[in-house]
């Protein structure tokens, strides 16, 4: 059955357009809760997103709903299964958001929802109240005008997911029998481009660190000094010179180890992925692209691993001069990683580098500080397919199948401990500005969305 009316005969579409204005202002509350979980400052806010989110469960008829603590921020969970028979999907999503700097770069304030030319303002409009609070209208939309769902649902949303997650993983660990099901549901992604769905089928894991070089006791003064002493900032700069050759490899032994080569269907189907590398030039200011010789920049950004410092400090950093041999430099360092590559043994190697190729005089430190393992999902899945066909009855369109760039650490650990295809159903554009300032997310995709949840929920 293909659900293509609500009770009453009115059609999805219609229904849904009903309560769009409803659904909005919603929406528009929900996103005003200051949610930063990266805050000390914002805790109480983050507790009141969870409280929030689990009110919003139980309105669209979510049994068992729970805000659960753990040592940092709650896990909001619920339920509805009296599906006999029919299959299971978890669905997870997140309801904390990115912190707003630089306030001053916003046109309306980040915290303050608004709605014009078609999309909605605000931070964790697309990342991800927006896209997770398309899956709790879909359910209320069915559970309201039908009384039921099609299939058995289960919500795990946590207050996290911009912190890398500490505590989802210990809980899924800890609670399979409660998460079990045939498949996970997440939108936390984006479609190629305008119109264009797409259903995303592998990330990149992630690594992160931090290196420090220290060389004299203390800084000494460059006339004195200068030139007969170590400095650190150079010792840094010749020894991050060295993680890359000439043409854009890594050159840092073993790291491409799990790698693997890609397939001509591979590379097929990240082909047929819209990008014009003139517009992407001029849209970031650049006047050239970069990266590892032998690939297209959508390869290099979706199945190829990075090592790219991402910050640096050392010496003065004051108004004017301070002449100087400074005694300490730092950098943070973040690596994507594809394939089989190991985070734990990427995270060795550069370790071997960084003492194999330290200049003389220095002494280094390295910190690691996230790790996550990377993920590929056979786009053949019935659950993906299923969602494939969701997409084109309500877009038109039968979705892409890119490979991400990104990190969602967690998406690995659902398909691991539950053993369950995850579905990565995002409705987000690239153009939204998450992460950054004016974050938005279009409207359209927000109803659209809507009804392609509930036809997807009925094809399963």
């Amino acid at each position: 059955m293909i659900i293509t009316s609500i009770r009453g005969g009115i059609p999805l579409k219609k229904a849904v357009e009903l309560h769009k204005d409803e659904y909005l202002e919603e929406l528009k509350e929900y996103l005003s809760i200051p949610s930063i979980s990266s805050s000390p400052d914002h805790k109480e806010d983050v507790k009141k997103a969870a409280v929030w989110t689990a009110d919003a469960l139980k309105n669209a008829g979510m049994e068992n709903v729970e805000v659960v603590p753990t040592e940092g921020h709650p896990i909001v969970y619920g339920e509805w299964l009296h599906a006999e028979d029919k299959p299971t999907i978890l669905i997870y999503g997140h309801y904390d958001v990115q912190p707003e700097d630089p306030v001053d770069l916003w046109e309306t304030p980040p915290f303050e929802p608004v709605v014009r030319d078609g999309k909605i303002y605000a931070r964790g409009a697309t990342d991800d109240k927006g896209q997770l609070f398309i899956h709790i209208k879909a359910v209320e939309l069915l559970m309201k005008e039908k009384g039921e769902l099609p299939v058995n649902v289960k919500f795990v949303i946590e207050g996290e997911e911009e912190v890398a997650s500490p505590n989802l993983g210990p809980f899924i660990n800890d609670h399979q029998d409660k998460l079990s099901c045939d498949a996970v549901v997440i939108s936390d992604t984006s479609f190629s481009d305008k119109n264009q769905p797409a259903i995303c089928t592998s990330l990149r894991g992630a690594l992160a660190m931090e290196l420090t070089i220290d060389t004299a006791d203390s800084d000494l003064h460059s006339g004195t000094y200068g030139g007969g002493v170590p400095n650190s900032i150079h010792a840094l700069v010749k020894l991050l010179a060295s993680f890359h050759d000439n043409n854009g490899k890594i050159a840092v032994e073993g790291f491409y180890e799990g790698v693997p080569e890609p397939t001509e269907d591979v590379r097929r189907e990240i082909a047929a992925l819209p990008f014009d590398e003139e517009e992407t030039k001029k849209g970031l200011g650049l006047d050239a692209l970069y990266g590892e010789e032998g690939f297209s920049f959508k390869e290099r950004t979706g199945i190829r691993p990075t090592l790219e410092v991402n910050g640096i400090t050392g010496g003065f950093q004051g108004e004017g001069l301070k002449t100087i041999v400074p005694k300490e430099a730092g950098a943070k360092i973040s690596c994507r990683l594809v394939g089989e590559q190991d985070p734990q043994r990427v995270y060795e190697a550069i370790e071997h580098h960084v003492r194999k190729y330290k200049p003389q005089g220095a002494r280094v430190s390295l910190q690691q500080y996230i790790k996550a393992d990377p993920v590929a999902i056979d786009s053949s899945n019935p659950f993906i397919q299923a969602a494939a066909s969701a997409y084109e009855d309500i877009y038109q369109v039968r979705p892409l199948f890119p490979k991400e760039g990104g990190s969602i650490p967690i998406v690995e650990v659902f398909g691991r401990v539950l053993d369950a295809p995850v579905v990565l159903m995002g409705f987000g554009l690239p153009s939204e500005n998450l992460h950054a300032p004016n974050e938005h997310f279009h409207i359209e995709n927000f109803t659209k969305g809507i009804e392609t949840m509930c036809r997807y929920l009925h094809k399963l």
